[in-house]
């Protein structure tokens, strides 16, 4: 399946989750915001909710400093 993650084409199998999505992107564990064709996916939701083709995917993640 084919989804634009944070403006760029990319490729990735057919019923991927959210959660399965930044595991393989090496954002598991991290504070990260994830907004799927501009509605925010709450973290409680990233295990069930599937991508699907032509999807606009934006992740976002938390850095902390000071």
């Amino acid at each position: 399946m084919h989804i634009t993650l944070n403006g760029d084409a990319r490729e990735f199998p057919l019923d991927t989750t959210v959660n399965e999505l930044l595991d393989t992107l090496g954002y598991a564990g991290k504070r990260v915001a994830v907004e799927r064709n501009g509605e925010i996916v709450p973290k409680s939701q990233h295990a069930q909710t599937a991508l699907s083709d032509g999807d606009q995917i934006e992740i976002v993640v938390a850095v902390g400093g000071g």
